[in-house]
């Protein structure tokens, strides 16, 4: 009788549960496009040394930037941080606008659209590289690639956290585990 009593205490109301914890979402995507650009921008420094693509890593300073500059040490650094503020405003449109959609398509067709706008429409028209028909054929397709899965992280991480539910499940099974426990002793 008296355990019967404290698991009726223990079992957690439905009604009681006011407080969800809920992901603030100006940090996190601060977070998500720090990790994006550090992490895709890094692979872009490796593909521009290892010569997969002719495009430099600084080429989002090109316009503010001598080339001479960009090519030094220092211009690859402040090319990668210039990526890395280039994912963080990639990841909070892709929050504000996109967040509840599901699955891997939304964001790699956003790294493709993001491709599209860098090297078909802005690059070009700012001077920042040359037009695709000048790029090699190397140079373009790592290029795609790298954007493509730049998109899948930001818009995949994204998703999974606006539309996973793990983060309540132990709650759901210990409130059905305690349901189910006092059903089968009455």
């Amino acid at each position: 009788m008296k355990a019967d009593k404290e698991k009726k205490q223990n079992r957690v109301q439905p009604w009681r549960q006011q407080h969800r914890e809920h992901t603030n979402i100006w940090l996190y995507t601060l977070e998500i496009g720090c990790f994006a650009g550090l992490i895709w921008g890094g692979v872009k420094g490796v593909f521009f040394y290892m010569r997969f693509t002719s495009v430099l890593p600084g080429y989002l300073l090109e316009p503010f930037f001598k080339n001479s500059f960009l090519h030094s040490q220092a211009g690859y650094y402040l090319g990668w941080l210039a990526f890395i503020g280039l994912s963080i405003l990639a990841t909070l449109i892709y929050v504000l606008a996109f967040r509840k959609l599901k699955g891997p398509g939304p964001g790699i067709l956003y790294g493709i659209a993001w491709w599209g706008i860098l090297f078909g429409v802005l690059g070009p028209l700012l001077d920042m590289i040359p037009p695709l028909r000048e790029l090699s054929r190397t140079t373009i397709i790592s290029e795609f690639c790298l954007y493509l899965l730049w998109g899948l992280f930001i818009g995949y991480t994204t998703a999974e956290e606006y539309t996973d539910e793990r983060a309540r499940e132990p709650q759901k099974a210990r409130e059905q585990a305690l349901s189910m426990e006092g059903g089968s002793k009455s």
